[in-house]
């Protein structure tokens, strides 16, 4: 492969263009003809035994180009791209230029990542929410805990009630005809979840095992599914079982058993010192997201469409690998949703330019202050990867290229740099900001 030029076409498009030597291609038409000879029929010979100048002479001298230039498109491509030193942001639009006795020709159009301009960009304005949790707020998530930790036991001696839950069978009707999603058996629904239409589970209160009996509920106006929306339902059931939940005792015990602490007085401080630590991590992020808001205000430049689209991509990656965690697919989120593809990459859009321009405006800012990464900054990087996901540092480094990370670090260099010489002002509590006006009136 041998770079030939690279061209300036419309703003941050470029136009590389290369060549690969005759002697290369043509050993890569031979192997493509020695794989494919099996395929053609020519007359006066045994199938798969025609000379290669017979095939060229029937079928055109082409025939192989096209399987020979894609094998070796993407070696000589990347090796030009290296040798341009281009910063390209796009998939290249590949033209064969000119093929002849000495080389192959090829031009590549590409975008390039663009050259921005950013100003101003120390003592931005930001505010940061008051960090408060109030007991109620511990006490909640303490109640979370004795929920998870109840001791679910069989009720035989008596009807179900709000809190239960009961295992049932449901087969519902509307207009006497059953519907789809109607009917199930031995169903889990725990009472007063709300988890069903309104009306149904309060119905379902007062009934043993063994009983069967009818609900009669109207599908809200807003249901989801258009076919029911408004129309009134009859559900034949049937209960096959009750479960009660109880609750232990919110006591120093319970603390022991739950956490590594001796009283619960001391587990709920260590709860709300939590709590008051994630609210922070909260407000701070809200502040960032002001600081980043005001920076993109402030970026100058023409960003290729193509920068876009490729973190649109990225989004609908993410989102495609959380959906099969939940074991969905993203076709069939598009069938039960009835959301094109356009629809979908359509809501990532705003999410997509603000993370490329946020991104485009760290690095600039990068630049402008001279940061750099040292080597120790770049393995402190790899450990943190690591240690977050649980992997060793050496299986890290081969997923992860060195260079990659270095920018990830010099970017997240600048972002504190944005940040340290920010002017962030805390904003009045609701208490605070009720009590003002009365001090106000005092003075008069």
């Amino acid at each position: 492969m041998k770079l030939l030029s690279v061209k300036d076409l419309e703003t941050n498009q470029k136009e590389i263009e290369f060549s690969i030597d005759r002697p290369t291609f043509d050993a890569e038409v031979d192997r493509v003809y020695k794989k494919n000879v099996s395929k053609f029929n020519v007359p006066g010979f045994r199938k798969g035994k025609a000379p290669k100048h017979f095939i060229e002479k029937m079928y055109g001298e082409g025939v192989f180009y096209e399987d020979a230039l894609n094998n070796l498109l993407p070696d000589a491509y990347g090796a030009a791209l290296d040798e341009s030193k281009l910063d390209v942001v796009s998939r290249p639009d590949i033209d064969i230029k000119s093929i002849d006795e000495n080389e192959v020709v090829i031009t590549a159009k590409v975008f390039v990542k663009p050259e921005m301009k950013i100003a101003d960009y120390k003592g931005l304005k930001a505010t940061k929410n008051p960090v408060s949790v109030s007991d109620d707020e511990v006490d909640a998530e303490v109640k979370r805990v004795q929920e998870r930790n109840a001791r679910v036991t069989e009720v035989t001696d008596r009807p179900a009630k709000n809190g239960d839950e009961v295992v049932f069978d449901f087969d519902g009707y509307v207009d006497g005809k059953a519907f789809e999603g109607g009917k199930a058996e031995k169903y889990s629904l725990k009472l007063g979840s709300g988890q069903f239409i309104p009306g149904f589970e309060a119905q379902v209160e007062g009934k043993s095992i063994g009983e069967a009996f009818d609900v009669n509920v109207t599908f809200p106006e807003d249901y989801g599914a258009a076919e029911l929306a408004g129309k009134p339902a009859v559900f034949k059931c049937l209960i096959h079982g009750i479960k009660e939940s109880e609750l232990p005792e919110l006591d120093d015990e319970f603390a022991k058993d739950v956490s590594e602490f001796d009283t619960l007085a001391e587990y709920k401080a260590d709860i709300k010192a939590k709590m008051e630590e994630n609210a922070n991590k909260a407000a701070d992020a809200k502040v960032d997201e002001q600081l980043m808001d005001a920076l993109i205000e402030k970026l100058e430049g023409d960003i290729p469409e193509a920068m876009f689209e490729n973190e649109v991509d990225s989004c609908l990656r993410d989102y495609e690998n959380r959906m099969r965690y939940q074991g969905l697919d993203l076709k069939s989120f598009m069938q039960y949703t009835g959301q094109t593809m356009e629809q979908i990459r359509e809501t990532f859009r705003p999410q997509a330019e603000k993370q490329v321009k946020s991104r485009l405006a760290l690095e600039t800012i990068a630049k402008l202050e001279a940061l750099t990464a040292s080597d120790e900054d770049v393995e402190a990087e790899y450990q943190k990867i690591a240690d977050a996901y649980g992997m060793e540092i050496d299986k890290v480094k081969e997923a992860v290229p060195a260079d990659s990370i270095r920018e990830d670090v010099v970017v997240g260099k600048a972002a504190d740099l944005v940040r340290e010489n920010a002017v962030i002002t805390e904003a009045l509590s609701e208490e605070t900001a009720a009590e003002e006006p009365k001090a106000d009136e005092e003075a008069k």
